[in-house]
């Protein structure tokens, strides 16, 4: 039995490597907003922008306990409506 038949070919077209560069870039910049996000706004720079109050509290709070959840939701959404163009752009969106 030849070794082809047990695992499929690793050469990758001009328009897999774009799609896959594509993916990598969007997942890049979701994960970027969301550590300054939760890690900048919520941790590091909290001391900052303590002085504007939301919700009763400070907004470093508000990150740190609220603001950091909302915007993953965010970027749960917007990196699913993103995908889903960027599927058809290659055609290689779901049925």
């Amino acid at each position: 039995m030849s070794d082809h038949t047990t695992h499929p070919p690793t050469t990758m077209t001009k328009d897999d490597k774009a799609y896959w560069s594509a993916n990598v870039r969007i997942i890049t910049i979701c994960l970027i907003i969301w550590a300054i996000v939760s890690f900048g706004f919520g941790i590091i720079l909290r001391p900052l922008i303590s002085w504007i109050g939301i919700g009763g509290t400070d907004l470093g709070f508000w990150f740190a306990q609220q603001g950091s959840i909302l915007v993953f939701l965010a970027l749960i959404f917007f990196y699913a409506w993103r995908m889903n163009r960027l599927d058809r752009q290659y055609g290689v969106e779901e049925e």
